[in-house]
């Protein structure tokens, strides 16, 4: 809302409520606005440079019998209040209440009551008062305050006014409010950290910096402190609670009103929180030290040791958190937790650091380690209703909002990678993933070589072939979540010696199906059981590895444990990885680069039975014939969806599109022996399938994609190149189809 002459009725009505405050402040209602007119706390956006806050003190009076008073008085403009007094650890036994006159209107607000904070949030520190919650009440210039029923009250009780800066008591008109930053000698950009923060899987939030929202960092003169164990373990939400509805161009001004009240008012080191959020999804940093780094704050008593925070700025007792405040605390979660493999839908163990108890009545004992939610709220680690009753329960959805969690290469040609490791390769390069978050939830991954997607799976996926050339390549996986999020693996390097091996591509030829006795037994694969197929024969050579597309089809096993079936070469140790992850009814299909040790390869199925087929489409060699590899794209050559490539619209039953490849989008004109593609069928009608072959060659019964209908799957595909082209064919039904080159061989 914009504040002008509607402002003191809405904050009346506001004042009306006892405030029920984490470190409190704030209400997220809206409300109408004055034409032309706006807050004098408004700021234009992003505007750099640090603004003088002011906090004004006004001593109460003591009246006897645990009373005190500060009468009905004009003050200093000021945005925030609060009540302090000399002793951290006193306690006051009555109920303070302060109300306000509104700067425009020259209404008084409705009392409201303060409630005592926490005096150890921020440890034991010279200076340190004991204080109410601050309470944001908007541009005002008069206060009054009664302490009433308290007993023996503490010494040295005031009233704290905070003027966040860069405002007065009237408001002025669009594009005249004056905002200009404070000129003094503070730095004019944001300082970094020497040594940058650990990596995440998900994306660095776009954040406004303490530059950016005007933090007088005269105010700071003690430096950051950082987490003890250097590890960030959850995420603890919090409101800033009641009062006075806001705009959200008066975000930085609370911000800033926040920063002055917890150093000069409460005595403490910086601003409490890590992390601020606006009702409209703006992200303030907080505490200083780095967007990046595990800085501790003071947010919830005990745990700051572990933890960091995210403090939305309203009130949330009745009404719930908007979707865009709800979308931020989700960024700053997935970001955090990520540099530190945690996941927002899990779990975390936390050491104790008082002893107390919580919301619910749960009791923590100092040194002791407890099992929180990784995104927490503040009651469930403190006794308090933050962040507001209407808030806490939109945590349990919010924690399946981010993207693929503790997503991290697993191996790399069968041998275990961890971050940073660099590990050798052939020209076949399998990868192998993992994630926790639920299949259900995950919508595909990609395969990244020198931040090019080479392949493409969908969700269920754990593993993916590319074929790299000789050298150093930084390999990665990223995963697009089914609410379009996206995050990405840390680095895995692999030092590729491909100088000696050549690829011969294949027309597809069918060398496997259980379903036909074809290369092995006819029947179903059992459960835990194994089938070997030769096939150096079809090779015409010798090979060190086979490229084959395998596929999995009519699964049996039961509907709440997917199996999955492992390519690995026949008289090895076959290892934990797996080609295909399957549910019953569905056919799947993937592309294999399988090591060729004794001329045979085996499969090797989990549970349940399934039907297997193996079409083999090249093999790679040491020998002089061959082709080698250059990586090529991503790019997208063909969309029947679009016309790309081919003749535009769905691709009928039992015909062939043919793309031409040589010498399109930079491709070589002459010389191409074989493309990689990562193919994909999209709004079938029907179930089919999708072989891809050399064009003018004949087609063999391979497949490369098998689906069913609505049903949307990508598949890597190794196809020679005859004249130039390559040709798709679909069985049945209709279905568009999607091409992107990764790559070739000449």
């Amino acid at each position: 809302m914009k504040i002008g002459r509607a402002r003191g009725t809405a904050l009346a009505a506001a004042l009306g409520v006892v405030a029920v405050l984490g470190i409190q402040g704030v209400a997220s209602g809206t409300g109408g606005s004055d034409e032309g007119e706006v807050s004098p706390y408004s700021a234009r956006a992003r505007e750099k440079g640090p603004v003088a806050g002011e906090l004004h003190k006004l001593a109460l009076k003591p009246k006897g019998r645990g009373e005190a008073v500060l009468s009905q008085q004009d003050t200093e403009p000021f945005g925030l209040l609060g009540v302090s007094w000399t002793d951290p650890e006193a306690e006051v036994k009555g109920r303070i209440e302060a109300r306000t006159r509104d700067a425009d209107s020259g209404k008084w607000s409705k009392w409201v009551v303060l409630e005592q904070a926490e005096s150890g949030l921020d440890g034991k520190r010279p200076g340190l008062r004991g204080a109410t919650e601050p309470v944001w009440v908007g541009p005002s210039d008069g206060a009054e305050v009664r302490v009433t029923g308290g007993g023996t009250l503490p010494a040295g009780m005031e009233l704290n006014l905070v003027d966040p800066g860069a405002g007065a008591a009237k408001a002025k008109k669009k594009g005249d409010l004056g905002l200009g930053p404070a000129a003094f000698a503070l730095p004019a950009v944001d300082p970094a950290p020497t040594t940058p923060g650990p990596e995440s899987t998900a994306p660095r939030p776009d954040v406004v910096s303490r530059v950016q929202w005007g933090a007088d960092e005269s105010l700071n003169n003690e430096g950051p402190i950082y987490l003890p164990g250097g590890k960030i373990k959850a995420v603890f939400v919090h409101h800033t609670a009641a009062t006075a509805p806001y705009e959200c161009s008066e975000s930085a001004a609370i911000v800033r009103s926040l920063h002055v009240y917890h150093v000069q008012g409460n005595g403490w080191r910086d601003l409490g929180y890590n992390f601020l959020v606006d009702k409209c999804g703006t992200v303030f940093e907080g505490r200083q030290g780095g967007v990046d780094q595990p800085v501790q704050g003071a947010h919830t008593y005990g745990w700051n040791a572990e933890s960091t925070s995210v403090s939305v700025l309203g009130d949330y007792t009745t009404a719930g958190a908007s979707t865009a405040a709800l979308g931020a605390i989700s960024k700053v979660a997935a970001y955090k937790l990520g540099q530190y493999d945690g996941d927002m839908s899990g779990t975390a163990t936390l050491t104790a650091g008082a002893t107390q108890a919580n919301y619910f009545g749960k009791s923590y004992t100092a040194g002791q380690q407890y099992e929180f939610k990784s995104l927490s709220g503040h009651r469930d680690g403190f006794n308090t209703q933050c962040p507001g009753n209407a808030l806490y329960p939109q945590l349990e959805a919010l924690r399946q909002t981010g993207p693929a969690a503790q997503l991290k290469i697993a191996s790399v040609n069968g041998a275990t990678a961890t971050p940073g490791a660099t590990l050798p390769s052939g020209a076949a390069l399998t990868v192998d993933w993992t994630t926790s978050t639920a299949t259900g939830r995950l919508s595909k991954f990609e395969l990244l070589v020198d931040g090019e997607a080479t392949a493409v799976t969908d969700g269920a996926a754990r593993r993916a072939t590319a074929v790299v050339t000789d050298g150093r390549h930084e390999v990665r996986v990223r995963a697009t979540a089914a609410n379009g999020k996206v995050s990405t693996s840390l680095a895995v390097t692999v030092e590729a010696e491909v100088k000696g091996a050549k690829f011969v591509p294949l027309a597809p030829k069918r060398l496997m199906d259980t379903r036909e006795g074809l290369g092995v037994r006819k029947g179903p694969v059992g459960s835990g059981e194994v089938v070997t197929l030769p096939v150096t024969a079809a090779t015409g050579g010798t090979p060190t590895a086979v490229v084959l597309n395998v596929t999995a089809t009519n699964p049996t096993q039961n509907p709440t444990q997917p199996s999955f079936v492992s390519v690995y070469p026949s008289g090895t140790t076959r290892s934990s990885a797996s080609n295909l992850n399957f549910t019953p009814g569905q056919t799947i299909p993937n592309l294999v680069v399988v090591p060729v040790v004794d001329g045979k390869v085996s499969f090797f199925n989990n549970q349940g039975t399934v039907d297997l087929i193996a079409d083999i489409t090249g093999y790679f060699s040491d020998g002089d014939a061959g082709a080698t590899h250059a990586n090529f794209g991503p790019k997208r050559l063909m969309d029947t969806r679009t016309g790309t490539g081919v003749r535009q619209g769905p691709v009928s039953g039992g015909s062939v599109v043919t793309l031409p490849v040589a010498g399109i989008g930079g491709v070589p004109a002459t010389g191409i022996k074989a493309v990689v593609l990562n193919v994909t069928a999209t709004n079938p009608t029907e179930a089919s399938f999708v072989s891809v072959f050399p064009s003018g060659t004949t087609r063999t019964s391979a497949s490369n994609l098998n689906f069913t209908a609505g049903l949307t799957i990508p598949n890597l595909v190794v196809v020679p190149v005859v004249d130039g082209k390559v040709s798709f064919f679909n069985n049945s039904g209709s279905v568009d189809l999607i091409a992107d080159i990764t790559g070739y061989f000449r």
